[in-house]
């Protein structure tokens, strides 16, 4: 057992440090680990056998379509049209340009299934118009980075899809469901921070809309915020699956940017395709390594020995939240998203399962717990992009960040020792 986690994990290790990619340096890791207990032939043979089988899946296609939508979505003008409508939900509260950005990542996010495309498209739009109003670019940039999380939670969610694959088939209705309210209460959070700041240092309010701009902006958001009712209400209802759900919100989201606002012409979707194939095969190939290094951990019998090593810590619940809470705010400081939900939902599962924890609010622990990572130096995807579309180096936002990063984990403490606020919908509406 030793000797299984020290090349499993030493060996992926050090060829994170040595700049391997991540997909590689668990494929390598997951093969190494087999060497511990069979020959070279049949270690990579079990290896790609694995991958191949991980990826056979039906579930798993609901992935490139939804990554597909998003991209069409992000290059459709669909976030211009959803900005327009959070300036009129934002009202005149204080700060209201800062409080249209993180409604426009909650929305944007949520239809998309991309925390980075909700910063560069809704950060792209709103970071000169904050400029010009007299907003520090270091505020705003923090503002956009720490609320395009949010549609991580706020479904459809590629990242609950993946969790639901790797913990055995969790229900995916039930995680959308799950993940409305969570994405609610760290958006509405940061809207409380934001708006203090924002008084404190006298961010201009917007002026009072009229009722004819506020039919207007609702006017244009309701064809694409119809696309969630369309897919989340025939995932709900029983009338179709998740994966045929993508494919319908590819449908809906090319209907919309090529015939209804022809934002986008024929002539631009090859390029669309392209970049969402190579975003999916990393995606898929990332997905096949992990499951091969879940069954080199399973094979090594590492789960149930980290569980029972962590429930021998300690018989109080609390603290062995905690725990896991510590570990993976921390792991998602420098690994992204999807592989450390790869890795680590089955190491955490067992332990999980031991106490007791609903495999659905186990599912949100990990996403709100690794979505705070995505914001946070030295991986943070979502931070790297949000600096670089603000113009804002990361030393500059660090200190305008740190009260949205306190939100942010306030939010993960709640959500981890209140399990009503992730089960209480799928209670409510699916009888879960």
């Amino acid at each position: 057992m030793n000797m299984t986690v020290l090349v499993l994990f030493g060996s992926f290790a050090l060829l994170m440090f040595l700049g391997v990619p991540i997909a590689f340096a668990i494929g390598v890791a997951a093969t190494l680990t087999f060497l511990l207990f069979m020959t070279t032939e049949q270690s990579l043979s079990i290896v790609a056998q694995q991958m191949a089988s991980g990826l056979d899946s039906f579930t798993l296609l609901a992935i490139p379509f939804f990554i597909l939508a998003g991209n069409i979505m992000n290059r459709g003008g669909i976030a211009l049209r959803l900005i327009d409508l959070a300036k009129v939900l934002a009202g005149r509260l204080p700060g209201s340009l800062a409080h249209v950005n993180i409604i426009s990542n909650m929305l944007f996010g949520a239809l998309s299934g991309s925390a980075v495309a909700s910063a560069a498209a809704v950060g792209g739009v709103m970071s000169p118009i904050q400029k010009r109003d007299g907003y520090d670019p270091a505020f705003s940039t923090a503002v956009n980075v720490t609320s395009c999380p949010t549609g991580l939670l706020i479904p459809p969610s590629t990242t609950l899809i993946v969790y639901s694959l790797i913990s055995g088939g969790t229900s995916i209705a039930a995680l959308f469901l799950a993940g409305y309210l969570p994405g609610i209460l760290i958006g509405l959070s940061l809207m409380v921070v934001a708006g203090i700041i924002a008084k404190r240092k006298g961010y201009p309010v917007a002026e009072k809309s009229s009722f004819k701009d506020v039919r207007a902006a609702v006017g244009r958001a309701i064809l694409p915020l119809g696309l969630i009712f369309i897919v989340i209400g025939g995932i709900i209802s029983g009338v179709f699956t998740a994966t045929e759900a993508s494919a319908i919100a590819v449908a809906y989201s090319l209907l919309l940017a090529l015939v209804w606002y022809r934002e986008i012409g024929i002539k631009d979707l090859p390029r669309i395709f392209v970049d969402s194939a190579v975003t999916t095969s990393i995606v898929l190939f990332l997905i096949g390594c992990s499951i091969a290094m879940s069954r080199a951990m399973a094979f090594g019998d590492v789960p149930s020995t980290i569980s029972s090593f962590m429930i021998g810590l300690s018989e109080n619940p609390v603290i062995i939240l905690l725990s896991i809470t510590a570990v993976l705010l921390l792991i998602g400081t420098f690994m992204d998203m999807t592989p450390a939900l790869l890795i680590f939902t089955p190491i955490f599962m067992p332990v999980m399962q031991g106490l007791g924890i609903d495999p659905v609010h186990f599912g949100i622990i990990m996403t709100i717990n690794l979505c705070v990572g995505i914001c946070t130096p030295p991986v943070g995807s979502a931070l790297f992009v949000g600096c670089s579309i603000s113009g804002v180096s990361i030393g500059q936002v660090m200190k305008p960040i740190l009260p949205f990063y306190f939100v942010l984990i306030a939010c993960v403490l709640l959500v981890t020792f209140i399990p009503q606020i992730s089960l209480f919908l799928p209670q409510l509406i699916l009888g879960y």
